[in-house]
């Protein structure tokens, strides 16, 4: 099972594994300050893709597209988030201020789509 967090809320005992699923590490949180259980680094949007996008939620369809295309091409990105998901509760962890635009909701929607193997639409 797949939910989402922002990294700014309070860890709770249910989360189950913490993966910080950001390529930058979130302003304002000391590493000492959060906890997770990894930081998957890869598994958020490219840098371009990421500058490109910048929340703009008119630009939403078209930077879910372009990150499944770079998902797609990086399967040991996410294929450990998947294995955990299959293996209990993961709680994915990200920054953004927008909880429906962002690179988590986008990722959790492509791994949901994996674990039931089905394709995102």
């Amino acid at each position: 099972m797949l939910q989402l967090k922002r990294v700014y809320d309070a860890d709770d005992p249910g989360d189950g594994t913490r993966l910080l699923i950001e390529r930058l590490w979130p302003r304002g949180i000391r590493k000492v300050d959060l906890r997770l259980d990894a930081w998957h680094k890869e598994a958020g949007p490219s840098t371009e893709l990421r500058k490109w996008f910048s929340h703009d939620p008119e630009k939403w369809p078209e930077f879910e597209r372009r990150y499944f295309a770079e998902l797609d091409k990086r399967p040991d990105a996410w294929k450990p988030i998947l294995d955990a998901a299959r293996r209990g509760k993961v709680t994915l962890l990200y920054s953004s201020h927008d909880t429906e635009h962002n690179n988590a909701v986008a990722l959790k929607r492509f791994l949901d789509a994996k674990l039931s193997h089905t394709k995102p639409s």
